[in-house]
């Protein structure tokens, strides 16, 4: 079952038809609020806005692992998660779509980012984050619903609630990366230990402030282009919630088992029925 992740104005949309609340409670606390069962296309899938249905959550103040822990809970084995961006490059313009294969995490925050811990170690692979199989049928799909879109390239996370500096802006673009963003780490990597498929759909709503030639953001540029980009987003949402067939992943077997370092009898009993939930399995004995 897919999963929606709505990042900022992509909370709310007249086509996404709410079926009923879902429980919000994880042993990691309580996911951001609006977790629903909604149908979109004529398709069943979870909603979560990531920052609360009123928008009520500071990137750093989401509860990144409550949110994934929740869709596991809830049957979610693919996640498509909508954010608003900045674009570090002339050609990623406002209203595109971009997928990125790759991310770099320059937060500072004391962000939870990951379910290993308290008793239970592990290491998990994020050479390559993002679902290739979900990302290759994307392009397809935007093209059916008129979006313009790139696929691949780097997205980079800052801190937040401010917007770059110039000097940062342009220091992310030596970096190498091509958009810029507050909110996908640690969420990537927490989708990656719960062993589901983590497709981004990134929509460009500027071009940050690397450019003295291009107007640098503002709020009020952000949500202008914001609602243009909501309309396109569930467009899209609608038709990949329709593919069924996508090409065989590793996703589901590169998790927090193929991870997991501590013994099985060490793993304390509070952590086990957690542990089966992100397994999809029976709780470990």
């Amino acid at each position: 079952m897919w999963a929606i992740i709505g990042g900022s104005g992509f909370e709310k949309s007249e086509n996404v038809q709410a079926l009923d609340l879902l429980e919000r409670e994880t042993p990691f606390g309580q996911a951001s609020s609006g977790l629903k069962r909604v149908r979109v296309g004529g398709v069943e899938a979870i909603f979560l806005p990531r920052h609360g249905s009123e928008h009520e959550l500071l990137p750093s103040e989401v509860n990144y692992r409550a949110n994934i822990f929740a869709l596991r809970k809830h049957g979610a084995t693919r996640v498509l998660a909508f954010s608003a961006v900045g674009s570090l490059r002339p050609e990623l313009a406002p209203g595109m779509l971009a997928v990125p294969a790759q991310f770099i995490d320059r937060t500072k925050a004391q962000r939870q980012t990951s379910f290993f811990g308290a008793g239970v170690v592990g290491h998990v692979s994020l050479a390559h984050p993002v679902c290739a199989a979900c990302s290759q049928f994307v392009a397809g799909v935007a093209k059916s619903v008129d979006v313009p879109c790139h696929i691949g390239g780097t997205s980079i996370c800052i801190e937040g609630p401010y917007f770059s500096t110039q000097a940062e802006s342009k220091v992310y673009r030596s970096f190498g990366a091509d958009l810029i963003g507050m909110t996908s780490f640690p969420e990537y990597a927490l989708v990656r230990e719960a062993g589901m498929c983590y497709l981004p759909c990134f929509f460009v709503t500027d071009f940050d402030c690397w450019d003295d030639t291009i107007a640098h953001v503002t709020i009020q540029e952000v949500l202008d282009v914001m609602r243009k980009n909501n309309i396109k987003a569930y467009a899209l949402a609608a038709q990949i919630l329709k593919v069924t067939k996508i090409a065989p992943c590793q996703c589901a077997t590169s998790g927090i088992s193929a991870g997991l370092m501590t013994p099985k009898e060490h793993i304390p009993a509070a952590a086990r029925e957690w542990l089966a939930v992100l397994e999809g399995g029976p709780v470990l004995s």
